[in-house]
């Protein structure tokens, strides 16, 4: 994708953005990842999801639903308003710059893992290349900064009431996020809270995802996504993909 600032599917002004890691649209793990949340946020449109055997419809579609508004991804710099003075072709410009410093790469076997209480594609612990994404999302932290509006004391009550330890108060307060630099840990959410649902449903949705992602081909991380929230609760929309460098 190449989207330019002045095309129709392109907010000028959206509520907020975000960077992120996303298969390119089309390809295989795009898809899959896509169809699990049961939406496509390069179209913008639902898509079918697994029909899971003992699971209703309605209880996937909840489980789904927090990712689902994100569209498929795994958070580099998490969403974020722009600062006033900036605007979408200084955060276009900006987040391109950033992708040229980088180079592609092929990220690990990923496997899916409960993470407290949801569950996620993760990176095979320990392989060389968990270095590679965390140096990427290092760097559209620190590098983008600048762009993002600091966050409002009720947003920061809100990040602190979740009982951060020392740390990553200290990231919350100097980065807007508190999961970043050394507390960042890459992962592509396939569900919201599990405890929305019984245990027996979660067995069985845990079981069928490691299924259904276990023939996923190698990802290739060769691209930023830029993701934009139009509104405030509107689901994300895929804007740009951009390439890194060589």
């Amino acid at each position: 994708m190449n989207t330019e600032a002045s095309t129709p599917n392109t907010p000028a002004t959206a509520y907020r953005y975000a960077v992120y890691y996303a298969p390119s649209p089309g390809t295989l793990g795009w898809l899959a990842g896509s169809h699990w949340l049961g939406r496509c946020a390069a179209q913008l449109r639902p898509l079918p999801q697994l029909n899971i055997h003992g699971v209703a419809p309605e209880d996937l579609q909840r489980l789904t639903a927090a990712p689902r508004r994100y569209g498929w991804h795994g958070t580099l710099k998490a969403p974020f308003a722009l600062a006033p003075g900036s605007d979408w072709l200084a955060l276009h410009h900006a987040v391109q710059q950033v992708a040229r410093s980088l180079k592609p790469f092929a990220l690990p076997p990923m496997h899916v893992q409960r993470l407290e209480d949801f569950l996620a594609l993760v990176p095979m612990p320990s392989h060389p290349a968990n270095a590679a994404i965390e140096a990427a999302a290092a760097a559209c932290v620190t590098q983008l900064h600048a762009l993002a509006a600091p966050l409002s004391s009720s947003e920061m009550a809100r990040r602190r009431a979740a009982g951060l330890n020392a740390r990553q108060d200290e990231l919350l307060q100097r980065w807007g996020y508190p999961f970043v630099l050394e507390e960042f840990r890459f992962h592509m959410s396939l569900t919201g809270p599990l405890s929305s649902v019984d245990e027996g449903t979660q067995a069985l949705v845990l079981d069928a995802a490691q299924q259904f992602f276990s023939d996923l081909p190698t990802l290739q991380f060769n691209h930023l996504a830029l993701f934009a929230e139009p509104s405030p609760g509107a689901d994300f929309v895929l804007l740009d993909h951009l390439e890194l460098g060589q």
